[in-house]
């Protein structure tokens, strides 16, 4: 089992680094409900992570985080010691804190420009952040990280760019001229004519072919009658003498 999800997390993060340009150090914005669920399933984050995702890792989290676990009290102590050891990443919310899951989505703001990570347990987040195009999901499942595959979020984005080849608007628009200026749109249309035109004498040639057949057939029955009657009159004539004498 190991083997194999290691070899879907390689596929995800080279998915990752060609299509979104991720790079080492891998920046990972941890929340509440992912360090509970590490400390319950005695996953040690800090020494595990970096393993799994072939590379260096920086843990992160935010102020509107640490301050969510504090307001949780005793259930959630272990997990407030290990988001304190991460490095706390500044928001834009110090002066009205915000709950964690609505902090870390403001962190992806539109594209994800600072190509982070959401390592989380909460799945209403996790659904939020699929609708987020090159931002890579962690969770704890069986005792091990898992990281998500790409969402369809992500795979139209990256579709639409190769279909697209980054090429503006105008060049297409320019690129279309240029073909009718030249009239290779017309070119393209005379072609097709003909192909229909070059298939219409075939059931003549089969018509022509049937009558020949026929009129082949009707001497050659008129030939053998005569040669019957031929034969008749022959053997007639001896007979005829040898009465006289």
């Amino acid at each position: 089992m190991k083997i194999t999800r290691q070899k879907h997390a390689k596929k995800n993060m080279g998915f990752y680094k060609h299509n979104f340009q991720f790079r080492e150090p891998f920046q990972v914005l941890v929340d509440g409900t992912f360090c509970h669920a590490a400390l319950r399933n005695k996953i040690q984050i800090r020494e595990q992570l970096p393993g799994y995702l072939g590379g260096a890792v920086q843990l992160c989290t935010t102020r509107c985080i640490l301050k969510e676990l504090e307001s949780l009290g005793k259930a959630l102590y272990g997990a407030k010691l290990i988001a304190r050891s991460f490095q706390v990443r500044n928001c834009s919310h110090h002066k009205d804190p915000v709950s964690g899951s609505a902090c870390l989505l403001s962190m992806l703001e539109e594209d994800n420009p600072h190509h982070f990570f959401i390592a989380t347990q909460d799945q209403d987040l996790a659904n939020k952040v699929k609708k987020k195009a090159g931002v890579p999901l962690l969770f704890i499942i069986q005792n091990t990280m898992v990281l998500d595959k790409p969402s369809p979020k992500s795979l139209a984005f990256v579709q639409m760019l190769q279909t697209s080849q980054l090429v503006p608007e105008h060049q297409k628009q320019s690129i279309v001229q240029l073909k009718e200026k030249e009239g290779l749109v017309k070119q393209e249309g005379e072609k097709r004519r003909k192909r229909k035109r070059a298939g219409g004498p075939n059931p003549l040639s089969c018509l022509k072919k049937k009558k020949k057949t026929q009129e082949s057939q009707k001497p050659e029955k008129k030939k053998r009658r005569r040669k019957r009657i031929r034969v008749k009159t022959e053997a007639v004539q001896p007979v005829q003498k040898n009465e006289k004498e």
